[in-house]
């Protein structure tokens, strides 16, 4: 009989320490997944911190492009409200990365603006801060694929289902972003 208890305990024991140790584990990734984005939301303000800057040198040069900038200050905008959700925050990304595509590619246009050490020192600096938020992506992208592993296989599943994890989006490029562009010295 006492046998039979040690047995019993063991493996109640052994099935909570296993149960504790999957569901720690979701936590962990959902964690990292949380933490990705965070610096992936840290490098965004960066550039959106650098919008009025950018801004404030190139109105006086591209008159006719005032649609896009109004545009892009009108986003930084919404993104310092702070109200933006994740999926918001990278839909409000990818547009604001179109409209500065857009805009590096119509400075091309404009030679006194391209020659304007503030835009070039300005256009550095976004260079850098896009390179950090291309890392800061990928750290991201590879914080998703460990945690919707465990969302999607067996035995970890189960856990993710009765937690109510549900899979999570990568972080991906438009499709616009995808074409190349043939635009000398932008972003050089």
């Amino acid at each position: 009989m006492q046998t039979q208890t040690i047995i019993t305990l063991a493996t109640v024991g052994f099935a909570i320490l296993t149960t504790i140790m999957m569901i720690n584990s979701l936590v962990g990734r959902k964690n990292r997944v949380s933490y990705a984005f965070a610096s992936i939301d840290a490098m965004l303000k960066m550039r959106f911190d650098l919008i009025p800057n950018l801004v404030s040198s190139v109105e006086r040069y591209m008159k006719h492009e005032r649609e896009v900038l109004e545009e892009l200050t009108r986003w930084r905008a919404q993104a310092a409200s702070g109200t933006l959700t994740n999926d918001a925050l990278v839909s409000l990304d990818n547009q604001v990365s179109q409209a500065m595509r857009t805009l590096f590619a119509q400075a091309e246009n404009y030679p006194q603006l391209m020659a304007s050490e503030t835009f070039v020192n300005l256009q550095g600096s976004l260079n850098e801060v896009e390179a950090q938020i291309a890392a800061s992506r990928r750290a991201y992208n590879a914080a998703v694929t460990d945690y919707n592993n465990g969302c999607e296989m067996f035995p970890l599943n189960i856990f993710a289902s009765m937690l109510g994890y549900k899979t999570k989006v990568w972080f991906e490029i438009s499709d616009n972003e995808r074409q190349s562009l043939n635009v000398k010295g932008m972003w050089s």
